[in-house]
């Protein structure tokens, strides 16, 4: 095959290729679209255990995420840094996927969801490339500490935040040391495309899933907390090590006296509602209000009765941007891009195979 006809070969090799992706990422929206249309809206007041669709505005419950590329509060994030030239990856690429249980409200009421196992139809808020001389983008804001943030910061909190000084993240190391390990400012050469997608609070979502009292969650902790690459609560190596440390005693019983200070209500966010104990050299927390308790109470604390959305086996939870109006008719629009990316596919496979006969005249 002479060189032209080499590079036509590539050329319809790439088209398959793209045309499949298309059509698998079509199938997807196809699958998204069906399900968020077959199921109807339930108010949130009358909501009844089983395979609901909810919508509304979304609310942080105990924590917020704080995203990696743009250090925006959120709840889900999904994160990456491409390296190369036209997203040629040259073998560092970085990924992250990470989310937090939160609330979603309509105008009759809110109920917990515990995202972990949810399919996430997320908006990208930030898609950019280093320029031309290896400049970052200007809407990059790398997180230089936790990757888990409060969701309330009072006026004594963020002052003494902004007049602590950080020491500056450096090639070896970010602080919380995922995503943006080994990655600092300055591209070294090489091109770098960033995209960020996040659901933040106040957003509109569309969520499918299993309404189911909150005691039938095997593991609320597991649940209530979503990693890309997580490990499965049910992972046998994980049952073995449980099982084991059970056995040994080394597992409490008791939340206090397995996790201490943590188990005081307000504590991880500075307003505990009793007293602590700290090292006698540790500056002292100013005790919560009865207000404070009583909103911790809320937000930390549900029973055991109480409906929450979930992923179950035979009904995975859904979370996607946008009413349900909005959410199936961007779907739909994948699935249409999805049947042209099928016709681009048949199309190159067609030509290859005439090419490579030799139906072409080569």
């Amino acid at each position: 095959m002479e060189g032209s006809g080499f590079q036509l070969a590539v050329l319809l090799t790439a088209g398959v290729i793209a045309g499949l992706w298309l059509l698998a990422r079509g199938m997807g929206g196809y699958r998204t679209a069906t399900r968020i249309g077959d199921t109807g809206t339930s108010r949130i007041a009358t909501i009844a255990a089983g395979e609901v669709r909810v919508s509304g505005r979304i609310e942080a419950a105990e924590v917020m995420l704080i995203s990696p590329l743009q250090s925006a509060p959120c709840l889900y994030y999904r994160s990456s840094i491409v390296s190369g030239d036209d997203d040629l990856v040259v073998g560092d690429d970085r990924s992250e996927e990470r989310a937090v249980g939160f609330r979603i409200v309509d105008e009759t009421g809110d109920i917990r969801v515990f995202p972990r196992g949810a399919r996430w139809d997320a908006p990208t808020r930030f898609d950019d490339r280093t320029g031309m001389f290896g400049e970052e983008p200007a809407g990059l804001s790398r997180r230089t500490g936790s990757a888990i943030g409060p969701t309330e910061v009072d006026q004594e909190a963020a002052i003494a935040a902004l007049l602590t000084v950080r020491p500056v993240a450096t090639d070896e190391a970010e602080a919380d040391g995922s995503l943006l390990s080994g990655f600092s400012a300055g591209s070294g050469g090489r091109s770098r495309h960033y995209r960020e997608a996040r659901l933040a609070p106040g957003d509109e979502v569309t969520i499918v899933g299993r309404a189911m009292p909150f005691s039938d969650l095997a593991d609320p902790t597991e649940a209530d907390a979503a990693y890309g690459s997580g490990v499965g609560t049910d992972d046998p190596e994980v049952a073995a090590d449980i099982a084991e440390a059970r056995e040994a005693g080394l597992l409490a019983d008791d939340p206090e006296e397995a996790w201490g200070n943590a188990a005081i209500p307000g504590f991880g966010i500075g307003r505990p509602v009793r007293a602590p104990e700290l090292d006698p050299e540790a500056d002292a927390l100013r005790l919560g209000t009865a207000e404070d308790a009583a909103r911790t109470e809320r937000r930390f604390a549900i029973v055991p009765g109480a409906l929450v959305l979930a992923s179950a086996p035979d009904v995975p939870l859904l979370i996607a941007h946008g009413m349900p109006g909005v959410a199936a008719g961007r779907n739909q629009g994948t699935f249409m891009v999805g049947l042209l990316g099928a016709v681009l596919a048949i199309g190159s496979a067609m030509a290859l195979a005439i090419l490579v006969s030799g139906g072409f005249g080569s």
